[in-house]
Order: C-alpha cells, then structure tokens, then sequence
C-alpha cells in the first residue's frame, strides 16, 4: 500500500515524505478521526515527528485532495482518505461516532438543488444524524 501512496504523492506533486506516508497510512487505518489521534497515530510509529507536521502534512494532503476535512456541525474536524466519490456521513449524538454512507440516490452530485442560482453543483454534503447501535443498546439496558 505504501507505493499506492507514493504514487497518490507524486501525482499531485507533493514529495514522498515519511510524514505524509504516516498520516495516510493513519487515516486508512482508522477514518474520522481528529487531529490529536492523527498525532497520536503517526508519533505511536515514528516518535520523531512533530506536532507541527503533522499539522503541515494534514493541510498539503487536504490541499491536494487526497485528504477530505469534514466537521459536523458542533464536532471537532475529522479527516478521513476517502476523496472523489460525494459519499456522506452519519454522526451519533451520543458519542460522535461517524460512519461513511455512500451516495443517497442516483449519480453525484445525490441531491439536485430546488434552486442553484446558476452555480454549477459537484457536491452536496449531507450529514444523517442519529444514535449508534452502541448508544442505542446502552439506552435499553439502563
């Protein structure tokens, strides 16, 4: 998978670097997370880097489009490898778990807009609220 990612690297001109390999190696690993579990993940293997390229890393990769940033509304910014598709999310109330939810109907951008006032739509961003099965167990068995 590394020479997946140094592929995905160069076609957008960035430098294979080990910062960036890790980063993309933690956000397929484990998708939705913030910043902190990025650092978290990325220095568990390679205790060397710093906070700030981290940071640095996450910015150039969501600047090229091999990284998407998604915040919920009231939810810190998550990040996540998944790019291209116009796929959503589904967010817990009760303990912020994200899931992927592929495209609701038909081709991107899913949602055809009542008015787009001339602009010429690519995407809709949609965000399915609710309780996790995890959340939803816990309720039941109080």
């Amino acid at each position: 998978m590394t020479s997946d990612f140094e592929a995905q690297l160069r076609a957008v001109s960035l430098r294979v670097t080990r910062p960036r390999l890790a980063v993309l190696t933690a956000l397929r690993d484990h998708p939705h997370v913030d910043t902190d579990t990025v650092i978290a993940l990325v220095r568990a293997d390679h205790p060397t880097v710093s906070h700030q390229a981290v940071y640095d890393v996450l910015r150039a990769l969501t600047d090229a489009g091999l990284v998407r940033r998604i915040q919920p509304s009231g939810a810190t910014a998550r990040y996540e490898s998944r790019v291209g598709d116009n796929h959503h999310h589904v967010v817990c109330r009760s303990c912020g778990a994200i899931a992927d939810v592929d495209c609701a109907v038909g081709d991107a951008p899913c949602l055809t807009a009542s008015d787009d006032h001339g602009f010429t739509v690519d995407e809709a961003e949609v965000v399915y609220w609710g309780t996790c099965p995890d959340c939803a167990t816990e309720r039941t068995c109080q």
